[in-house]
This record gives C-alpha cells, structure tokens and sequence, in this order.
C-alpha cells in the first residue's frame, strides 16, 4: 500500500519557502516591466510555472555571448539576470554582468537572496518549483 500521507513541512521549511515566495512575488512585479535573463528553456519554463509574465531571455539562443550582450543592451535599459549558480552558472553570470555592466546591479539581490534560499538543495533556477512544493510540503508546487 502507497503511503499518502503528505509530510509535515519543518517551520525552518516553511519560513524557507515563505521567504522564497515573497522574492518571487517581487520577481514577479519587476518582471512586468524589466526582462529576466535565465541559461536555457527549462530555467524560463520553470519562472513561467511561478506565475512570471513578462519577458523571460533564455541565454542559449544560438549566438556567442558577446553578441547575445551587445543584442540585450540595445534593446533593454535594465534587465534581471537569473542564472544557474552552479560552477558552470558562476562563470556565465560573471560574464555577463560583466558585459551588461550597468544594465542589472539594481536587481543583483534577486539571484543572490534565491541562491542563499535554495543552495543547500539546488544550484539551478530549473528548480525552484519542485523546492518550494517539497518546502511547502505539497506534492506538486502551487
């Protein structure tokens, strides 16, 4: 027999998914407006799971990474760059900060604070929606 009992989320848990839920919710308001700049298809379905609207940039479009800055700088003032924080993700998210300089440091806490909330779990914006169900003790995510 399947055990269907859904288990208790520790208060450490919920304070956890609490707080990651309330980054999203302003990730989500600044989204409406300025664009977010993840690696690949699974990061942008997965912010599209937590309810984002707005433009969502997947870095992987087939151009060099010069080229995909030059591109986003011309096209955008501001943008929210969400990238992996494995040791892959580091290297990209130091790169292109680097090139974008002046585009994102208002909204560098985004990936800091998410990093701080998910890191002893997960290294990747992919996922996120999975974390929060298992921190909010669901099956599936909300």
């Amino acid at each position: 027999m399947l055990n269907t009992q859904k288990k208790m989320p520790s208060a450490d848990d919920t304070e956890r998914a609490e707080r990651l839920r309330e980054v999203l919710v302003a990730l989500y308001e600044v989204n409406k407006r300025i664009p977010v700049i993840v690696e690949g298809k699974k990061d942008a379905a997965a912010l599209k799971k937590l309810g984002l609207v707005g433009d969502i940039i997947t870095l992987h479009s087939g151009k060099g990474l010069y080229e995909f800055c030059e591109d986003i700088a011309e096209k955008f003032a501001r943008v929210v760059i969400l990238l992996d924080w494995d040791e892959k993700g580091e290297k990209l998210n130091s790169l292109v900060a680097e090139h974008l300089r002046g585009h994102w440091e208002e909204f560098s806490a985004f990936r800091g604070i998410i990093k701080i909330l998910c890191q002893k779990d997960i290294k990747d914006v992919e996922g996120i929606p999975k974390l929060l169900g298992r921190l909010e003790g669901d099956e599936q995510p909300r």
